[in-house]
């Protein structure tokens, strides 16, 4: 220990002596302070992993290659459009929509430790706040007219988050599989209130029509130079870049250290001086919002809904997304809503790997079946074998590749 500060001794002045004479004042090699050139983001070329600050580490992009593969990435989701079917643009737009409502519940659940299961509530609220605004005021349903874009979205997330702050107090009473239960009598209590508020939803089995989204005059439910599939996904795309930043930016500021105290302990967070009402409700008020916009969201992409379909099994799709994806990641979110869309293609395909598997709900065993068994399994597989999700099997990859060729 005695040898690591005597060189890191600055009174050491013949290792000074030498490293002036030996480089100019403003050169790369005086500015690393150890003798090394340092990199774009500030920090010795070739140590990646190397930081001296914590707001080095807790950059957005803390490494090249990060910033890199993001570009990339964007680049070849903006692009997609071109290369692939429509059909296939309806199920990845799809996927994009689920991924934001994911990463508000990956908020709550993953950041914050908070169980809920009521997510198909303000899903719901939200989905139902953008049709009453975007909607015709001369239809059966109830509708303000409003065809502004930001207007119905924001609408939609507010009033969800509006519910959100009514639901935190308990969360400050409640913890564990007490709070999962009151989030679950939510989604009861919604589809209780959307069935029978037949002016605002429809009705059940009737349902209503999704607001147009009219974006500088242009529909883009109508087909232009770009098909409406195209013109949708990008619409998706560019709010889910918008919402996964801000929801990265909160999880690597003070109120998502603050989420992840209260998950680890929230005793030990209160004794150490975090406010624990307040930053649970924050949590419920920021993933209700996603909830909401999501639900806007979701009622374009699928064109029409019905009061029914905001029940339990939408709020476990949820939760399949995060288990799926990699709690507490806000890419892994992504991935596993990509997935969780992605299902019902998936199913079509083994049936026609498998000529047994018919097409025909009567029949068995059909398609409809294998999603379900295919939905069930990787939520088994992914709590057993490998919790941390789709993210944690990418980190697996990273570090192979990283290694290699050595194993440790």
């Amino acid at each position: 220990m005695s040898h690591l500060v005597s060189s890191a001794d600055p009174s050491d002045t013949s290792s000074g002596s030498r490293g002036s004479a030996g480089s100019a004042p403003g050169s790369p090699t005086s500015q690393s302070g150890a003798g090394g050139r340092t990199g774009f983001f500030g920090r010795p070329r070739g140590r990646p992993e190397l930081y001296s600050s914590y707001r080095q580490e807790q950059a957005l992009f803390n490494t090249r290659a990060k910033a890199v593969g993001a570009a990339i990435l964007i680049g070849i989701a903006v692009l997609l459009p071109f290369n692939v079917s429509d059909d296939l643009l309806r199920i990845l737009g799809l996927g994009l929509v689920l991924a934001i409502g994911g990463i508000g519940l990956n908020l709550i659940t993953g950041y914050a430790g908070q169980i809920s299961l009521g997510h198909a509530f303000f899903v719901g609220v939200g989905a139902y706040t953008a049709s009453v605004v975007a909607g015709d005021p001369e239809g059966r349903a109830l509708g303000l007219g409003i065809t502004f874009v930001p207007v119905w979205i924001i609408a939609a997330g507010a009033m969800a988050a509006l519910c959100g702050v009514v639901v935190a107090p308990l969360a400050t009473r409640l913890r564990g599989l007490y709070l999962a239960v009151v989030t679950l009598g939510l989604v009861f209590l919604g589809t209780y209130i959307f069935t029978e508020w037949s002016s605002v939803t429809g009705g059940p089995g009737v349902g209503r029509e999704a607001p147009r989204p009219v974006v500088f005059g242009n529909d883009l439910t109508l087909d232009s130079a770009f098909t409406s599939d195209q013109k949708l996904y990008w619409f998706f795309l560019a709010l889910l870049l918008i919402g996964a930043l801000a929801a990265r930016n909160i999880a690597r500021s003070r109120i998502g250290r603050a989420f992840g105290a209260i998950r680890d302990r929230d005793i030990a967070a209160g004794v150490m001086g975090v406010d624990l009402a307040r930053y649970k409700l924050i949590a419920f008020t920021v993933s209700s919002f996603y909830a909401g916009v999501c639900g806007s969201l979701l009622f374009v992409a699928n064109r029409h809904f019905g009061p029914e379909q905001f029940g339990l099994i939408m709020s476990i799709q949820f939760v399949a997304i995060v288990f799926i994806g990699g709690a507490a990641t806000i890419s892994g979110s992504i991935m596993g809503a990509l997935l969780i869309a992605s299902l019902p293609r998936i199913s079509a395909e083994v049936a026609h790997l498998f000529p047994f598997i018919s097409t025909a709900p009567n029949a068995s065993p059909n398609i409809f079946e294998v999603e379900a068994i295919l939905y069930g399994g990787l939520i088994v597989a992914f709590l057993l074998f490998e919790p941390r999700g789709l993210y944690g099997v990418w980190l697996r990859m990273r570090m192979y590749w990283k290694s290699f060729p050595f194993t440790y």
